[in-house]
């Protein structure tokens, strides 16, 4: 049967219209990441040169938890994010549970372009951090040599904040305590051990503030509300560069980790979000972010355009990490749960 030219054109034309309702009904592509100084950095460094190739994009932060993508995935429909910046036992957990698609390294430069430790299965590696001391030096006349000196209200009085959580603050805990850096998994791995951290976070308990975002530890030591404060590396070094705050930063004891780039599993965008993960995965746009904030970044390539003199203030120098403790994905994917309510027991008890 045929058609007449008229049906012809009115079907070519309601198919043109019914692509163009599409184009136009399909949302940009949503990035979610950790606000604050971080944040701020990415817009700069990737965000905002990533919507000159033509892609929309909006931005949007979270404070973490498994809790909170498994929300986001929850029946299978769209839920507004497309690629999440997660912690290492997230995309552990998240990729257990089928959370995010799994990458096809072949779209963002290949396995190669990145180091070892930031090929995951479901992720890529995006930066380097470290759970720092952070403390003010305008209050402080003599400065924290470590953990230990953060429990020690008696010779550094004042406030001082922890990041909300079980995870850093029981191995916190422990190295205040005497625990050998190396040591720290093995002790916390028994039930003693576990004790053991609890009866020293008892110690400092009326002194304590704490802190969700990465964001607010800064800014408590800003305001004058705690004297140190654990922190993200990074934040504190965009505050003393950039807000010329007079604040020190204690390597000794420090906690580091590897963040990661997902695509949730319900995303409408992954042609868009492998174009971003390929532009941000670049060396030539790695290497501009310790220009903003101090952490470590993931292109094999990317340390050798960074200047040698900002490279002594990241997480990835070797004096800074000398006397650390790499955070256990696998400890904490163990015990989250379990930790996570005994915590929130103990902080609830006055």
């Amino acid at each position: 049967m045929r058609l007449s030219s008229k049906v012809l054109l009115a079907a070519v034309v309601a198919g043109a219209g019914l692509m163009a309702f599409d184009a136009l009904a399909k949302r940009p592509l949503t990035v979610v990441s950790w606000g604050g100084a971080y944040q701020d950095a990415q817009r700069k460094v990737y965000f905002e040169p990533f919507k000159a190739t033509g892609v929309q994009l909006i931005d949007e932060s979270w404070d973490g938890g498994i809790g909170v993508l498994r929300s986001k995935v929850q029946g299978g429909t769209d839920s507004g994010w497309d690629v999440v910046q997660v912690e290492s036992e997230e995309l552990e957990l998240g990729c257990d549970e089928g959370m995010f698609l799994p990458i096809e390294w072949d779209k963002i430069g290949g396995r190669d372009r990145y180091l070892p430790a930031a090929q995951h299965e479901c992720g890529i590696g995006t930066i380097m951090w470290n759970f720092v001391l952070a403390y003010d030096k305008d209050r402080l006349k003599e400065e924290p040599k470590g953990w230990a000196d953060f429990f020690d209200t008696k010779k550094f009085p004042g406030k001082r904040a922890l990041r909300q959580g079980p995870k850093s603050n029981l191995e916190i805990a422990l190295m205040a305590d005497g625990v050998p850096p190396a040591e720290v998994y093995k002790v916390l791995s028994t039930p003693e051990g576990v004790d053991r951290a609890f009866k020293k976070l008892d110690t400092i308990k009326n002194d304590l503030i704490w802190w969700k975002s990465g964001a607010q530890a800064p800014q408590l030591l800003a305001s004058g509300e705690v004297v140190m404060t654990s922190a993200y590396n990074g934040r504190i070094d965009a505050a003393i560069r950039n807000d010329k705050r007079n604040f020190g930063i204690q390597w000794n004891g420090t906690l580091y980790t590897l963040d990661s780039w997902v695509i949730l599993k319900t995303s409408p965008n992954i042609e868009e979000a492998y174009k971003f993960l390929e532009f941000v995965g670049r060396a030539e746009h790695q290497a501009k972010l310790p220009e903003y904030i101090a952490y470590g970044v993931t292109n094999v390539k990317a340390n050798e355009q960074i200047d040698p003199k900002r490279l002594v203030d990241l997480p990835t120098h070797p004096d800074n990490i000398k006397n650390g403790v790499q955070i256990s994905d696998r400890f904490w994917i163990e015990n989250i749960d379990r930790l996570t309510e005994r915590f929130n027991t103990w902080a609830a008890q006055k």
